[in-house]
């Protein structure tokens, strides 16, 4: 899946928000509070997934544009 600079951007700014969140998970995982730990690391991981696989309001202008592009222009294939 190829990315742009503004998904580039986004990806550094959620993983700069989720990388603290998943050191203290691990800090639960190390002093053995395991119900915590698995919280923590939930969080940060479901930060990071939901950033990448959800479409929100901003995208889909995007996604029209890929999609008119792609029905308007046809590529040959056949080298």
């Amino acid at each position: 899946m190829a990315q742009g600079i503004l998904d580039t951007v986004g990806l550094a700014a959620v993983l700069l928000l989720a990388g603290p969140i998943a050191l203290f998970g691990l800090e639960h995982l190390v002093r053995g509070d395991l119900f915590g730990a698995a919280l923590y690391l939930g969080v940060a991981a479901g930060l990071v997934v939901v950033e990448q696989y959800l479409t929100t309001p901003t995208d889909v202008p995007g996604l029209v544009a890929e999609k008119t592009v792609g029905a308007v222009v046809k590529t040959d294939d056949e080298d």
